[in-house]
């Protein structure tokens, strides 16, 4: 079971910006490879850190208002969002030590 939330245009605000936990909105498609190779570290982050971040999905191609509305020109792009607001943002797909700073930077 993927402990990873798949997100829409009409989901973006109650499961990420109303969340009560920090949240990493990784903005993908199934066509780009680099967001394929980096699925499975965001899966194992989701797991390491259920509970205490929110790790969701948002498939580009299906929701366009959202990566509008986030600014994104190129993808994956990963929002981190706090208290509703976004506090940084990732652009491309980097080594898993990357991503694990970026959350705990997120939670501290």
């Amino acid at each position: 079971m993927s402990t990873v939330t798949a997100v829409t245009d009409a989901t973006f605000q109650a499961e990420v910006l109303e969340s009560e936990l920090p949240v990493v909105v990784d903005i993908w498609a199934s066509w780009c490879g680099p967001c394929r190779a980096i699925a499975p570290i965001l899966e194992q982050l989701a797991g390491k850190y259920a509970g205490r971040v929110k790790i969701v999905k948002v498939d580009a191609d299906q929701n366009p208002e959202t990566v509008t509305a986030a600014g994104v020109t190129s993808i994956p792009t990963l929002g981190f969002y706090r208290n509703g607001e976004r506090v940084d943002m990732l652009i491309g797909a980097h080594p898993k030590p990357v991503y694990l700073a970026k959350i705990e930077e997120l939670l501290a």
